[in-house]
């Protein structure tokens, strides 16, 4: 386990492989208790997303319905990205990437307050996602992933993304972020 950013972790824990193919771990209660606390796993998803540069995202919960989110790649590879979104954090609107790739085992946990999305590296990419919280459309929110305030250095030329994401308005001076 590694903190490349204050309260992101990225878990490292590579399958078993051997003559018969691959094992590998998703999810385990008490291995990751230590910095999950009592996280209850309420939904597990699985994205798969097509065509070199597609973005999803930036997507988070607001209060009372923050989610921590457990993201693992599976197939493909994915810039990650997760935008702290917390009002009054001292990294407010700081944001860190990772590269995760299917078949590496890492998984990165997203805590509640933050944003998450990424963009695809190959033509076929799945991910699954543990979340802490239910989907609900009236807590759902986003940021624009182009927002010059953010200022993200997509790696690939912006391909694919849905209209909701693409019309997420640009952070304006008075944006204040959520509570938790």
């Amino acid at each position: 386990m590694r903190e490349p950013f204050p309260g992101i972790f990225v878990l490292e824990n590579p399958p078993f492989r051997d003559v018969r193919g691959e094992f590998g771990r998703l999810f385990d209660s008490e291995w990751e208790s230590g910095f999950l606390g009592d996280m209850a796993v309420a939904q597990v998803n699985h994205s798969v997303t097509l065509g070199r540069g597609t973005i999803r995202g930036l997507h988070y919960q607001v209060a009372p319905f923050c989610e921590t989110k457990l993201i693992t790649c599976i197939r493909g590879r994915v810039y990650d990205i997760v935008v702290d979104v917390r009002r009054g954090s001292p990294d407010f609107l700081c944001w860190h990437s990772e590269l995760l790739s299917g078949g590496e085992g890492c998984t990165l946990v997203v805590p509640a307050g933050f944003a998450h999305g990424f963009q695809t590296l190959d033509e076929d990419c799945e991910l699954i996602y543990v979340h802490s919280q239910p989907y609900r459309p009236d807590a759902e929110a986003g940021m624009n992933p182009c927002d010059p305030r953010l200022g993200i250095p997509w790696p690939e030329p912006v391909g694919r993304m849905s209209e909701r994401d693409a019309t997420h308005p640009f952070i304006g001076s008075d944006w204040v972020g959520i509570d938790l």
